[in-house]
């Protein structure tokens, strides 16, 4: 029996090492397909990004050789060699360019050498070393639970000075070493690299939270430290974490303990792929995923998840190039690459399929041209950001009047009924409401609620004699203006339309006078009978204002304004030219006959 087991154990051991095939250009380990290990890493070790040749790569240096931080036209030189594929043995001093690190640790007065010998101290005193990552986790989750909960404070604390924030730091760190990239070969294992390796990551996170008290540690920053230290040495790597995650441009405020920045840019993202995608979002939205569900991980780790480590690397370029916009872009590529898949799915495997990218989509040379094609500029953000306040602008409001309705609903009824008490009552309840505890009985609200007692009928004597003084005795002046304009309009088109048959009737009567050879006299008589008719007109005309006016007091409704305001001869003018077509009528025939009557008398008189 016992010899079973052990042949059992040896050969599950045996079955472990050929299990493990090595590690790749990155320094990933590689595992044979379909076992449990290759499955749970999630690693692509087949890589396609283009390599950079021999004059492409001495331009670049001598590019780096005279880099100077505040020209912009040298990171526009450097776009076009970062679409060529940086090589990896310059990648770390492109970035420190990028980010300037270099002047950031000459400009601060923080002293890395210095906190490390002081977190030392506190490793020592606690009996943890950085070397011992298992065992260090064992002590710190001791300390931590010798905290005694009503004085906040621990056994080893009382001691040596430390604070229990302190040690819940360093407890964290610890843990989350062995979960930052457990298959790459400086953080794998028990040999000296992986163990060196470990030391350097657990000691570039506590100074990072040394130096920013404000944001600390945040889970995520081990995944971008790790990053970091792969390509640069652990003093250089420190201070691009400084320069990366404080940067305005970058990533700053994204790891704060509130996490009001990452739910906002959550909310920008969103409003991003409503614009670009509308369809998808769509979907999205039906199934209630909403982009915090996703994003966070992407945002927190900046796309370290994805299968192909040649794509992050890229990402990582552009990154450092362009800033926060390039981690939009990224995460909008990955959106639009699985866009036909993701319409077909349900809520079940739409998220786990955006958590674990798939590895088709991921290779270099499908994601990086859709990344470069469709890039996100800083303006887009912008825009997108300013609806996102005014949406939650909006929902402040919304909420703050849901919050104060009650409130406002009670008041209103209250103020209600006191109307309808005598005024006895109504004092005694006024004074029982000033007495509040608040103190604040004259409100906008209330004051409003008086206005409009006040003026849509207040049943209260006061409020009556109110409505008596603001009444105006003169009602209807805005009628009186617009009768005004109609009457004007109307008269001047009846004066257009006498002026035309007076004007016809003279040429006809012109006309009869030439042909039979007695202009003049037709003219004085004409002229004669004009002027006789217009003295009827205006007699007529006065009898009918009379009339008018008359009426008018009866119905106890204005004269017509046209008349109005006018001197005599104004009115004797308009009463002359408000002609209606019946009376023009008339006087163009009676002038007729009085013309044919005057050439009959003087034919008679010709011929006497």
């Amino acid at each position: 029996m016992f010899r079973r087991r052990s042949s059992s154990r040896y050969s599950r051991g045996s079955k472990r090492k050929n299990i493990f095939l090595g590690f790749d250009e990155f320094g990933f380990a590689i595992y044979r397909k379909n076992s449990h290990e290759s499955k749970m890493q999630h690693r692509c070790h087949e890589y396609s990004y283009p390599k950079m040749d021999i004059k492409t790569l001495n331009r670049l240096e001598e590019l780096l050789r005279n880099w100077d931080q505040s020209n912009y036209v040298c990171r526009n030189k450097l776009i076009p060699f970062i679409h060529a594929g940086i090589p990896a043995n310059l990648r770390g001093f492109v970035w420190k360019c990028l980010l300037g690190t270099d002047t950031l640790q000459e400009s601060s007065d923080f002293s890395y050498q210095e906190c490390l010998r002081e977190i030392r101290m506190v490793l020592v005193d606690l009996g943890v070393s950085e070397y011992g990552i298992s065992s260090a986790i064992i002590t710190l989750t001791e300390a931590e639970n010798g905290i005694d909960s009503r004085s906040g404070k621990s056994c080893s604390s009382s001691v040596t000075g430390i604070s229990p924030e302190d040690i819940i730091t360093y407890r964290q760190i610890a843990l989350d070493l062995q979960r930052s990239f457990p298959s790459h070969r400086s953080l794998m294992g028990n040999n000296s690299e992986a163990i060196e390796g470990q030391a350097k990551l657990f000691r570039i996170l506590l100074a990072y939270a040394k130096y920013n008290t404000r944001t600390g540690y945040s889970q995520g920053m081990s995944y971008i430290a790790a990053m970091l230290l792969m390509n640069l040495p652990e003093e250089d790597a420190f201070w691009t974490l400084v320069a990366l995650l404080d940067g305005p441009n970058y990533l700053a405020g994204l790891f704060d303990q509130s996490l009001l920045k990452i739910q906002h840019n959550a909310k920008i993202f969103q409003e991003l792929l409503k614009h670009k995608q509308p369809q998808l979002y769509q979907h999205i939205d039906s199934l209630g995923v909403t982009a915090l569900h996703f994003v966070t991980p992407w945002f927190l780790t900046l796309f370290t998840s994805l299968p192909c480590w040649d794509t992050v690397l890229a990402i990582w370029d552009l990154i450092m190039l362009k800033g926060i916009s390039a981690v939009f872009g990224a995460g909008l590529c990955i959106m639009q690459l699985l866009e036909s898949r993701l319409l077909e799915m349900s809520d079940l495997i739409l998220l786990p399929t955006l958590l674990r990218v798939p590895v088709d989509v991921c290779k270099y040379c499908i994601f990086v041209p859709v990344l470069w094609k469709n890039e996100i500029y800083q303006w887009e953000i912008d825009c997108m950001e300013s609806l996102v306040l005014e949406e939650e602008a909006a929902q402040c409001l919304e909420e703050r009047k849901r919050k104060k309705t009650p409130h406002k609903l009670s008041q209103f009824f209250k103020e209600k009924k006191q109307t309808f008490l005598p005024v006895s009552q109504q004092k005694e309840s006024k004074q029982s409401t000033n007495r509040a505890p608040d103190g604040f009985s004259k409100t906008i609200f209330s004051k409003l609620l008086r206005a409009a007692q006040r003026y849509l009928g207040d049943p209260t004597p006061a409020a009556e004699s109110r409505q008596k003084k603001t009444t105006t005795p003169h009602r209807g002046f805005l009628v009186r203006n617009y009768s005004r304009r109609r009457s004007s309009t109307s008269s001047s088109k009846g004066q257009i339309w006498v002026r035309k048959n007076r004007q016809n009737s003279f040429k006809e009567s012109k006309r009869k006078a030439s042909t039979q050879g007695l202009a003049a006299t037709e003219s004085e008589t004409s002229a004669v009978v004009s002027v006789g008719n217009t003295v009827e007109e205006c007699n007529k005309g006065s009898d009918m204002e009379k009339k008018m006016t008359r009426g008018s007091k009866r119905l106890n409704v204005k004269r017509c304004p046209s008349q109005s305001g006018l001197t005599k001869s104004q009115k004797l003018y308009r009463n002359k030219e408000l002609l209606s077509p019946l009376k023009a009528y008339q006087t163009k025939q009676a002038s007729l006959k009085v013309m044919a009557d005057a050439s009959e008398s003087n034919l008679e008189s010709a011929k006497n």
